[in-house]
């Protein structure tokens, strides 16, 4: 009865784990870009099986492991890039003429609170390189560069935009 009761949970997880990866590279809500809304935590329809493949890839898409080196970095924006040559020259005035999508993905001096444009820059390079190579992620090279632009009007609005962005490279397989 114990083998017969293994048996079934392995063909479960197996078939969950089959049924997320049918979805998992598309678009989230269809092929449009206007119906890319918020999905159930899945990558690809909005009625996707969560499973067990999206609990095994953890770390993929935040800033610490686009700073390990682990995949290459996109063409478009390497990583010698500077951040207020890649996001606008408003960006020149929080983050100077120096700093690089590379410094900002490793800054550690976010942790702890306090300091919400440190925080912003980071979690928004990230996004940036996610929008550049992973299908499905919620925001668009674009949007990031937008989003991170308009952010830096006050602390309060860099703090909640830099959760945004925290929260969707977390969740990004």
């Amino acid at each position: 009865m114990a083998l017969l009761r293994s048996l079934g949970c392995f063909l479960f997880l197996l078939c969950s784990s089959l049924g997320a990866a049918n979805g998992m590279y598309g678009r989230a809500g269809g092929e449009g870009e206007a119906s890319r809304g918020v999905t159930d935590g899945a990558r690809g329809s909005r009625n996707a099986w969560p499973g067990y493949l999206y609990t095994r890839a953890v770390g993929r898409c935040t800033p610490q492991f686009w700073s390990s080196g682990a995949e290459p970095w996109p063409n478009i924006v390497p990583q010698e890039a500077a951040v207020w040559k890649v996001f606008g020259s408003r960006s020149i005035d929080k983050y100077g003429p120096r700093l690089t999508l590379l410094d900002a993905t490793t800054r550690t001096d976010d942790v702890g609170g306090g300091r919400p444009f440190v925080k912003l820059v980071k979690h928004g390079s990230a996004a940036l390189l996610n929008a550049y190579t992973r299908r499905g992620f919620p925001f668009d090279s674009w949007e990031v560069k937008a989003l991170l632009l308009e952010a830096l009007v006050s602390e309060d609005a860099a703090a909640a935009q830099a959760e945004r962005f925290e929260l969707a490279n977390e969740s990004c397989v």
